[in-house]
């Protein structure tokens, strides 16, 4: 035979039921999972900021006029390029992110045909190997020209050479 007391726990039952389910939901729901996929995102951000300041120096101020990349390569002035490229990373409302470094690389082909990578700037004392650094890249026209800096160019004709700039947070 069946009783009241069957029906009382059968609620009991139920409402156990619910409140497990319910704070089940309220748990998972509450939780953020910090997914692999988001660990790149400050890098992205990173990169996209580099290129940007890279492709703004690549741009000529005016018409027929030699935009700074050439002229940091030209004048053998890295460093200068380097402080450069940090201070229009900087370029931005409110404080300054003063923790960003920088590390620029020129590579070009030789005149015997091969390919040679030189520093432009000098070795940051502060770079170790460990940060998450980002690699930023720019094709740049090179006019021809006396580049006694760059060793075993060919300075009787135009040169594409890659400027290379590696980015990080220190």
């Amino acid at each position: 035979m069946v009783s009241d007391a069957g029906q009382l726990y059968t609620m009991e039952g139920v409402a156990a039921g619910i409140i497990m389910l319910l704070t089940a939901y309220i748990v998972v729901s509450t939780t953020s999972i910090y997914t692999t996929g988001d660990t790149h995102i400050p890098d992205m951000q990173l990169e996209q900021l580099g290129s940007d300041v890279l492709a703004m120096m690549d741009t000529p101020d005016k018409e027929r006029g030699e935009n700074q990349l050439v002229g940091f390569i030209k004048n053998d002035q890295g460093d200068d390029l380097r402080d450069r490229f940090l201070d229009n990373c900087k370029m931005r409302a409110g404080d300054a992110d003063a923790d960003l470094r920088a590390q620029a690389y020129l590579s070009y082909r030789t005149s015997g045909g091969s390919v040679n990578t030189i520093p432009l700037s000098s070795e940051d004392e502060s770079f170790t190997g460990r940060e998450n650094t980002v690699r930023v890249t720019r094709w740049v026209q090179l006019p021809s020209g006396s580049y006694s800096h760059i060793p075993n160019i060919e300075t009787s004709r135009t040169h594409a050479v890659l400027v290379e700039v590696l980015l990080w947070r220190a």
